[in-house]
């Protein structure tokens, strides 16, 4: 090491700099919680938020949307690294005192401000609850990763289904698997003694060997589920 480098460095003794706060320790996270099942803050949401918390480096300067927020738990602890959020929940946003708005999103329908999204990741806690919901969930996700080159899709769900069927799926809509992780391989063991199911989280992209076109619908599908979109700009 030359001397130039050696008088930046800082000196032996000084202490480490200190670790940003652990969003998802007691007391330092608010929610709103309804009885409604996306009003509750669910497992899936839990395992999501800690992993963004631990990746929270490769989040940086990114553009985030959160699919299905409910509590938005996973897209707060990305807003408390630091990020610009326009959310879903105007209240809870207001609790943890950050800006927000509200955009609704319907499964499987292209409303105008879908198509000015175009997020480099999207998050999704628990969005495959309903399997009937699944296909039109699919179409959202696929739509998105068209409209943005590089996009990811990082979800956790709790298999109650069976995951063949989401791989039907990924084939059909010509997705593919990045990374698929046990959700209670990378949870601290004390946050993991509280949360119950088996759940995974898979990181999902486009099919580089598959050409899909952006569907055209005449006239907008019927979808019955009505889902809350969260968007993030951290950086």
């Amino acid at each position: 090491m030359d001397g130039a480098a050696a008088s930046t460095t800082s000196p032996s003794n000084s202490p480490p700099p200190s670790p940003p706060p652990d969003p998802l320790a007691k007391g330092t996270m608010i929610t709103n919680m309804e009885e409604n099942y996306g009003m509750f803050v669910w497992p899936c949401s839990i395992i999501l938020a800690e992993y963004v918390w631990q990746q929270r480096s490769r989040f940086a300067g990114k553009k985030l949307v959160e699919l299905g927020a409910g509590t938005s738990l996973p897209g707060l602890v990305a807003a408390k690294v630091g990020a610009d959020v326009l959310e879903n929940m105007r209240r809870i946003c207001n609790l943890n005192k950050l800006d927000c708005k509200i955009l609704g999103l319907t499964w499987g329908e292209w409303d105008a401000p879908l198509f000015e999204l175009q997020p480099d990741i999207i998050l999704g806690a628990d969005v495959f609850y309903d399997s009937t919901d699944f296909d039109d969930l699919f179409a959202t996700v696929t739509f998105l990763l068209q409209n943005s080159q590089g996009t990811v899709f990082i979800t956790t769900y709790h298999n109650r289904s069976g995951h063949h069927l989401i791989e039907f799926l990924m084939a059909k809509w010509g997705l593919k698997c990045l990374k698929l992780l046990d959700g209670f391989s990378f949870i601290p063991a004390q946050k993991a003694s509280s949360l119950q199911g088996n759940i995974q989280l898979v990181e999902i992209a486009l099919d580089d060997r598959t050409l899909l076109q952006l569907i055209e619908d005449e006239e907008p599908r019927k979808c019955k589920s009505m889902a809350c979109l969260i968007i993030i700009k951290i950086g």
